[in-house]
Formats: structure tokens, C-alpha cells, sequence
């Protein structure tokens, strides 16, 4: 009988992209996850959110939606992959449809600008923001808010996504060449030394040595997703058991499908020390059946893990 395919490592790395599509009706800051031969799952993506501030770790919240090709909310065929015919600051940064948004944080925005009644806010306070910091010379201007970009520091910089397949090589590949060098470099030890450190090798050191070398192949990735598989690790501290992990409100159990990685960290600049939210590995996961929503969105489950003190 012949072995079961392993389900193959889809990783994530961040790039730069034109603001035609960040800023555009593709929607490209989710991790989009089509289920083949779901029909009700053609468009399926989850969506994770979290603060700047470490207070909010804690609060860290994933949601999924899906929908069939044909619906209210997506063309029936795919995007371009070119640029429109205006380019640069010509392209409207503004959805045609859909609720307002704060120009700040990009919450919900039901207040107005009094003077323009275009510029949409949460709250005095992200109005009065976007009022100092650009919003006061370019209020009367025509289409100053559908094509200029407010920059106030206050949200994560925005990236593209870019997959590829995880390379054929294993972790424990690179773990016995890692061995071999080691032992080549130590011709003259005992072999009773060598046994000697090995047992000394705590479950914590090899977990995370373990971490490492499965990254070391791609250094970069900020994301790895494989629906089933079972999430790297990067500490033996705070591993969640199946009971952890609660079940899909229709009753289904809920499975891993994909986590986030700590070299995200660097491109969301989030780079205070003890003042900005930080992650050793952000696991999410989902319905294992995937249950049907409607339009709606719900709720999935994403676990924290730190990053310890390791020696």
C-alpha cells in the first residue's frame, strides 16, 4: 500500500506591493484559503486582528468567511493582475460600497468631518489626529480623501503576501548535517562525552533547535499554512493539548490551519521593548468542517505562544 501524501507547507513571505493593489477591491489583507471541492467555500478567508499595545495581546481574534463563485460581494471571475490604466496617486483609495471607515484606525466611522463631510472618523480624538497631521490643508481640495494616503503612524504597514511551497528538504535532514559537522569537528572526542551531552539536552533546547532548523530553510517566512498538519513550536512552554483547543459552535472539532511567525514582528515595526504586542508563534485554528455561514463571519480560535527564556 502506498504511503499516504503528506500534506504539503504552504509559506508565507512579506512584499512590497503597489498601492493598486493594497488600496483596491481585491482585499488582500487576509490569508485567502479556497477549499477545493467545496462549492460553498470558492472565496473562503480568515481574518486576524490585533493591537500595537501589549495590554491587547490577550485579545488577539480571528474570524473566517466564505462564499460560493457566484455572490453579492465578489466578481464571478478574477481580478487582473495588471495595473489599471491610472497608476500612482491617481488610483481611489476609497471603497465604492460598503460601511465608512475611520480614516485612522480604519474601525467603524460614523462621524464626519464638519467642513468636508467626506472625511469619516470613530471619534473626536482620530478626527482631531487626522485634522493636525494632513487633513486641514487638503480638506477643501476635490478628491484630496479618495487619493492620498494618510500616514499617522498608527496602523501596521501594509504588505502583500506572497506563497510558495516548502522546499523538499526536512528539518531532520539539516539536523544530521548539523551532526556530521559537529562530529567532524570533534574527530578526537569519546563517544562517551557525546552520550554524555545528549542526555543533558532538555526537551525545551530541543523544540526549539528543532524551530530553528525548520526556518533556517526559509528564513524569511512570516506565515506557514498546511490545513490538519501540526504546527513548529518554538518553546515547550505553553504547548496547547486538545482540550485547549475548544470546538467549532456547530459542534465540530476545530483543526490547525496555519500560524503566524515572529519574524512578522520586523516588518510591523513593532520593535518597543515591553511596549508592543510580541508573539513567539500565533497558531490559529479552524472548524475542521469548515461550517456553512451565510454571509456572516465567525469566530475561530488562535492560541499565543511566547518565547522563553532559552539558553
Amino acid at each position: 500500500m502506498a504511503a499516504a501524501r503528506a500534506v504539503p507547507v504552504e509559506l508565507g513571505f512579506a512584499e512590497e506591493a503597489p498601492l493598486w493593489r493594497l488600496r483596491s477591491e481585491q482585499f488582500p489583507s487576509k490569508v485567502y484559503a479556497p477549499l477545493p471541492g467545496r462549492a460553498d467555500a470558492f472565496h473562503r478567508g480568515l481574518f486576524l486582528f490585533c493591537c500595537r499595545e501589549p495590554p491587547c495581546c490577550a485579545g488577539l481574534r480571528v474570524f473566517r468567511n466564505q462564499l460560493p463563485r457566484k455572490n453579492d460581494f465578489y466578481s464571478y471571475e478574477p481580478p487582473s493582475e495588471n495595473p489599471p490604466l491610472e497608476t500612482g496617486e491617481s488610483v481611489c483609495l476609497q471603497l465604492k460600497t460598503g460601511a465608512h471607515l475611520c480614516r485612522v484606525c480604519g474601525c467603524l466611522g460614523p462621524k464626519t468631518c464638519s467642513r468636508c463631510h467626506k472625511a469619516h472618523y470613530c471619534s473626536k480624538e482620530h478626527q482631531l489626529l487626522d485634522w493636525r497631521l494632513g487633513h486641514k490643508q487638503g480638506c477643501t481640495q476635490p478628491d484630496y480623501r479618495d487619493h492620498t494616503v494618510p500616514d499617522h503612524n498608527f496602523l501596521f504597514p501594509e504588505f502583500e503576501i506572497v506563497t510558495e511551497t516548502e522546499d523538499e528538504i526536512t528539518p531532520e535532514v539539516v539536523e544530521k548535517e548539523d551532526a556530521s559537522e559537529i562530529i567532524g569537528s570533534m574527530g578526537e572526542a569519546l563517544e562517551e562525552e557525546l552520550d554524555s551531552m545528549a542526555k543533558h539536552e532538555s526537551r525545551e533546547d530541543k523544540i526549539f533547535q528543532k524551530f530553528k532548523a525548520q526556518i533556517a530553510l526559509e528564513p524569511e517566512q512570516i506565515l506557514r499554512y498546511g490545513r490538519g498538519i501540526a504546527p513548529i513550536w518554538i518553546s515547550g512552554e505553553n504547548i496547547p493539548q486538545e482540550k485547549d483547543i475548544p470546538d467549532c459552535p456547530c459542534g465540530a472539532k476545530r483543526i490547525f490551519e496555519f500560524q503566524v511567525m515572529p519574524q512578522l514582528l520586523n516588518y510591523l515595526k513593532a520593535d518597543r521593548l515591553g511596549r508592543s504586542i510580541d508573539w513567539g508563534v500565533l497558531a490559529v485554528f479552524t472548524c475542521a468542517e469548515s461550517c456553512g455561514l451565510g454571509t456572516g463571519y465567525t469566530e475561530e480560535f488562535v492560541w499565543k505562544q511566547d518565547v522563553t527564556d532559552i539558553p
